[in-house]
């Protein structure tokens, strides 16, 4: 019988004649294209000594997971609570987790291993949140628990990078010279929680901790405390804490000012020479336009020895002198910027007539010759009319709306008589808002202070939703806290 060759039988030869040429070389491993994305963090398959293990007395613990971790940043987000004077060392290696205790273990104790968001697969970086491992090397295991959260005090929101502290030894120096007992960490929405703890009265505490001490070191760091120790039981109801930075009492002091060398005959030096006998200002009027809103300021790059108001002449747009009592100059500690405070119109022009002699600050120089600043104030329809009323205001609080923008408060009101914010003119951009209750009546916020007064500061709640002020524009909104 005659075998005839068709089509697929020269295909399924040719395809067998590649494959034996290809096989000659190392093996590529090539996933499989296509197919839904891995997004489950590592399971874990055992571990040994078992979780909720009693009567512990190992000196290492092996996680094995069902594929390949990579751990990340494991000394800063495992937790250790009772905190160990000497942290654990942690080793992996391919599917498996190795812990290596290096601290003495406490007799009747229960601990636990939190280790955050470190634990992770290697291929998706799917994380393993929250993964906690709890023994203890008593014949029980503590099951106290307790809870909270954390705010920013002068902004009301949430710093996730915080830490949660109790400590046993109530004085306020342990904050400074010891480790605490147990640490949580602050989430997302700003809630820690205690698990596994003994009961007992406990100094509770919140703070920043970067360097990863454990300790209080530095005024420049967020920090929360409470002002009685919580005692953990049963029923222990949830803390309520707000981080403040202290404010700095350190006084700052200022360098003297060198004297330019000398020498030099070409024309750029002279000039620079010349430059540095004249007084040096700055205003707040740029391109000639000047925002009522403002104050008007004149700022020098050196203190002022004196300053003679009564010299400047300050006039309408057809040289007209404005009446002096209507203004006056104020000087800040530094000497170096002057406010005028005065009722600025809009949409109209002005001069302000500097003679060379108005001004001299402390190494003597003054204007080489007048100047003349000319400028106009915006017009109305450069500015929105706002009106925010707050429904549920308790005005016993002594409340104050913030406008903010960047987190810097640009303009506050202080509610007295009402409920209800109104100006006709208001500068245009988008704020946040935000309501001080303002307990000394400053109308600012002021910190905390721990060591010696224990006062606590001064609480702001943000109001979620922002306020976009239009130009030329009615911007009305109802806010309930």
């Amino acid at each position: 019988m005659k075998i005839q060759h068709g089509p697929s039988f020269f295909l399924l030869f040719f395809i067998t004649i590649i494959n034996l040429l290809g096989g000659s070389g190392c093996a590529n491993i090539v996933p499989p294209l296509g197919g839904p994305r891995d997004t489950l963090p590592p399971k874990l398959v055992y571990v040994t000594p078992r979780d909720s293990s009693k009567r512990f007395n190992a000196n290492k613990i092996v996680f094995y997971f069902n594929e390949y971790i990579d751990p990340k940043d494991v000394r800063t987000e495992l937790i250790v609570s009772p905190v160990p004077k000497t942290e654990p060392i942690v080793d992996a290696r391919l599917r498996t987790l190795t812990v290596r205790i290096k601290d003495t273990l406490q007799p009747n104790t229960t601990y636990s291993f939190n280790f955050g968001n470190a634990i992770r697969d290697v291929n998706e970086g799917n994380i393993l949140r929250g993964f906690t491992y709890v023994f203890s090397t008593g014949f029980y295991l503590d099951s106290m628990t307790f809870s909270g959260n954390v705010l920013v005090a002068n902004t009301g929101k949430v710093d996730s990078t915080l830490i949660v502290m109790l400590h046993r030894n109530l004085d306020d120096s342990a904050v400074v010279k010891e480790k605490p007992r147990y640490i949580a960490r602050v989430d997302t929405l700003g809630r820690f929680r205690f698990r596994f703890i003994e009961p007992g009265k406990y100094a509770l505490y919140a703070m920043k901790d970067d360097a990863g001490t454990r300790r209080y070191l530095s005024a420049a760091s967020l920090f929360a405390f409470s002002d009685t120790p919580v005692v953990i039981g049963p029923n222990t109801p949830p803390s309520t804490l707000y981080a403040f930075v202290e404010p700095d009492t350190s006084k700052k002091t200022t360098g003297k000012s060198g004297t330019g060398s000398k020498g030099g005959g070409n024309a750029s030096k002279e000039k620079e020479k010349e430059k540095d006998r004249r007084l040096q200002l700055q205003t707040n009027i740029p391109g000639g336009e000047f925002d009522i809103l403002d104050t008007f300021k004149l700022q020098f790059t050196t203190p002022l020895k004196f300053f003679d108001s009564t010299k400047i002449r300050f006039t309408d747009d057809d040289y007209k002198d404005i009446d002096p009592k209507t203004y006056q100059f104020k000087r800040d500690s530094t000497a170096k910027l002057f406010s005028m405070m005065y009722t600025w119109p809009t949409a109209t022009r002005y001069h302000m007539i500097l003679p060379k002699d108005f001004a001299e600050d402390t190494l003597g120089k003054k204007l080489l010759k007048a100047d003349t600043l000319t400028f106009h104030t915006k017009k109305d329809i450069d500015y929105g009319e706002v009106r925010v009323r707050i429904l549920n205001l308790d005005l016993s609080k002594k409340p104050v709306l913030q406008f903010v923008v960047q987190d810097a408060v640009k303009f506050s009101h202080t509610f007295k008589g009402g409920k209800e914010f109104r100006q006709l003119l208001f500068a245009p951009g988008e704020y946040e808002l935000r309501v001080l209750y303002d307990t000394n009546g400053n109308g600012t916020w002021d910190s905390g202070q721990f060591f010696g007064k224990h006062r606590q500061p001064e609480r702001v709640i943000p109001i979620k939703k922002k306020l976009n002020v239009k130009a030329n524009w009615d911007n009305d909104m109802d806010i309930t806290l």
